[in-house]
């Protein structure tokens, strides 16, 4: 490479680098964890463990009323005693 052609290959180079530094940067930001994101991710959290009480207890109460169809139908087929 000649001298033009090294110093227009750096002047590219240079400039490429100069221009997109902003935007490396502004990625970089926006890829960095922040504090409410950490508040975000903790309240998140504890609606989860919300949802999966919630899940708990209808699964408690769907089994009560399979048990109580049971019988039902089971004291159907004996007949009355």
């Amino acid at each position: 490479m000649s001298g033009p052609e090294a110093v227009m290959a750096a002047a590219v180079f240079g400039g490429g680098i100069w221009l997109l530094s902003p935007i490396a940067r502004a990625m970089a930001e926006r890829l960095r964890p922040r504090h409410d994101d950490a508040g975000r991710q903790h309240e998140l959290a504890a609606k989860v463990e919300r949802l999966q009480q919630d899940m708990l207890e209808l699964e408690e109460r769907l089994d009560f009323a399979e048990r109580l169809l049971s019988k039902q139908r089971e004291s159907a087929r004996l007949g009355p005693s």
